[in-house]
């Protein structure tokens, strides 16, 4: 776009503590030796955001920021990477996360959640940037849940990630109905994700549903498909250290390919390549893959589902 953005993400910013531990199981006794902990910026918003950069799109980042150590370890990040970033000062500080990470890569998160339920972003701050956008990701962190409305207005598409929804908490599903693409995880569905995925499409204005789930693949209904259909996994190019911003790859990937105009079909080729050569580098959101790779990874090939 000339002087826009493709893509605005909205919300999920912070830092995370990686602690790598052998299981993700309480050992015994009251302390345990680990690998040195380390901070990371992180959380799904940065995730989304980094990954659409690597990729080429023209992405801007808005969010709430503490002004404390994490709101400036974040601003340094961003300005190191030539990330967009604006943000307006939350009086609550800058959320942080804990990700125990075991030694398959798989992770368990601590969230601190600390921003109330009744914070939102300003209209003052945010209509500027959604003037200039193509389309928005909102990630499910609250303070953006009233934005809908500007964002229908303005003519963007939009996005969401549920995460790990059971598919009835309503915080969700208000993302849920108002995306035109929703992305999930199945982990907290499993054989029912067929069923909340069919509500997600027939109930909201969703075009597609995604629900990924780790080495099974992902579960994907497209509007007007009789049923959803399952596709597999992508085997890593290299060994798995780290799962951490895999979920979020997979959403960048595959919104870079849906903003090109790609089959649904290249679109989660695009995702589950992303998310896999992610997992291959420890910590959260250090190495994001770019277009060149994606295009060597994703290649020719056909895609179908399982």
């Amino acid at each position: 776009m000339t002087d826009g953005y493709d893509v605005l993400v909205v919300g999920g910013s912070g830092v995370d503590t990686i602690v790598r531990v052998d299981e993700l199981a309480l050992p015994g006794g009251d302390s345990v030796f680990v690998p040195p902990v380390a901070d990371y910026v992180g959380h799904t918003g940065n995730g989304v955001a980094l990954g659409c950069h690597a990729l080429g799109l023209a992405t801007k980042f808005i969010d709430y920021l503490g002004d404390d150590a994490q709101g400036r370890m974040v601003l340094d990040s961003y300005a190191e990477r030539g990330l967009d970033f604006s943000h307006t000062v939350s009086p609550h500080g800058t959320p942080r996360g804990v990700n125990l990470v075991d030694r398959s890569g798989r992770r368990f998160s601590f969230y601190d959640g600390r921003h109330p339920d009744d914070l939102r972003l300003p209209p003052e701050f945010y209509l500027p940037f959604v003037r200039r956008a193509r389309h928005a990701h909102l990630s499910i962190i609250g303070h953006n849940r009233d934005m809908y409305g500007d964002l229908e207005r303005h003519g963007l598409t939009t996005s969401t990630d549920l995460h790990d929804w059971d598919g009835t908490n309503p915080h969700h599903l208000h993302y849920a109905l108002r995306s035109d693409v929703v992305f999930m995880s199945a982990a907290r569905v499993r054989d029912g994700v067929g069923d909340v995925l069919r509500d997600v499409v027939g109930l909201g204005r969703a075009r597609v549903a995604v629900a990924t789930d780790g080495e099974r693949g992902c579960h994907v209904l497209e509007r007007g498909w009789d049923a959803p259909r399952g596709f597999p996994a992508v085997r890593p190019n290299r060994p798995v250290v780290d799962s951490n911003g895999a979920g979020d790859a997979f959403v960048a990937a595959f919104l870079y390919a849906w903003l090109g105009g790609e089959p649904v079909e290249r679109c989660v080729l695009a995702g589950a390549v992303a998310g896999a050569f992610t997992c291959g580098s420890a910590g959260t959101h250090t190495e994001l893959i770019d277009l060149p790779t994606l295009r060597r990874l994703s290649g020719d090939a056909e895609y179908e589902p399982v």
